[in-house]
């Protein structure tokens, strides 16, 4: 982030914390700052910059979707209804949640996570919610693999990434499921709202809109298809999220035709994104990186017309 949006960042949010009167005991802390937003946080309020280039319209429209009475419950509301520009960065603003606590790892909220999944997928979508993004932010995974140069892990990669169906590398339109989707969900999505022991709620629209629920489940499926994610915790998260009549899934039987390019896509997101990182930080692959991209070499070879279709 560049040096002048951080204090203005953080201004904004003791502002939207205290509006009028910007002295307060409450001290400041970034959340994250990465190159897709940076978040601040002030006392019981979040301001979020989101990344340059941010569409004014569709965030706008998914910040009116999270604040529809139909997803109380489902989505955290944001503060206020549209997004400000703050040094030709858009920004939104939000109270704080408790996240989920990486620390221990046994309380993960799967059945939590996979009961909003379900809860959101069920709700009928918005008229002009734009699509969900995340095959847009699966192919600009891949575009940041082919930057940062030459790396012997990436082939098995790419062919991975050529193996799945064009609307997966977002070169086609998302086959018209036309579901309300969040794009881009894992443990990190969620915050007990209010802080520290209100019920879990979903966070971060930036990615939120229509298109093929699948994709929401599809990086757990992704983790345990590596071995990553044990058994009992992908079952737990299944199942909940087939008790709350999620219609991503048949409701029993075999799920994986679902699942199958969606869970596919994200395990070569996952491993595009961590061989990039890898390379800009000039260290090597960890054991867990590695098992990732082993699945991709083992899933490299499935021609597309043999691969499941959500919508066949």
């Amino acid at each position: 982030m560049t040096a002048d949006v951080l204090p203005a960042l953080t201004a904004g949010a003791r502002t939207a914390a205290h509006p009028g009167d910007t002295a307060c005991a409450h001290h400041d802390s970034v959340l994250a700052d990465r190159h897709d937003g940076t978040v601040v946080r002030h006392g019981d309020t979040v301001a979020k910059a989101h990344a340059p280039g941010t569409d004014p319209v569709e965030l706008s429209r998914r910040l009116e979707t999270a604040a529809h009475p139909a997803l109380t419950g489902t989505l955290l509301t944001p503060l206020r209804p549209k997004p400000v520009d703050l040094h030709g960065r858009l920004v939104t603003f939000w109270p704080y949640g408790t996240p989920v606590d990486p620390e221990t790892p046994e309380a993960a909220p799967w059945e939590a996570a996979a009961t909003l999944l379900a809860r959101l997928h069920r709700t009928p979508a918005p008229d002009g919610l734009p699509a969900m993004r995340g095959p847009a932010k699966a192919a600009r995974a891949i575009a940041r693999l082919r930057a940062a140069g030459p790396h012997p892990a990436a082939a098995p990669v790419l062919r991975a990434w050529a193996a799945l169906p064009a609307w997966a590398r977002a070169e086609a339109p998302m086959p018209a499921v036309g579901t309300l989707c969040h794009g881009d969900l894992h443990l990190g999505q969620l915050v007990r709202h209010p802080a520290p022991v209100g019920p879990w709620l979903l966070i971060d629209v930036d990615d939120l809109g229509v298109g093929v629920p699948t994709w929401d489940l599809a990086r757990p499926a992704a983790w345990y298809a590596c071995g990553l994610l044990p058994p009992d915790e992908w079952t737990r998260f299944l199942t909940a999220y087939q008790r709350a009549g999620g219609p991503a899934v048949p409701a029993d039987g075999d799920p994986w035709p679902a699942l199958d390019v969606a869970a596919r896509a994200l395990t070569v997101q996952t491993a595009a994104l961590a061989i990039a990182k890898s390379v800009g930080e000039d260290r090597p692959l960890d054991e867990v990186q590695q098992a990732v991209i082993d699945a991709c070499d083992r899933m490299g070879f499935v021609p597309p017309e043999l691969a499941h279709d959500p919508t066949a």
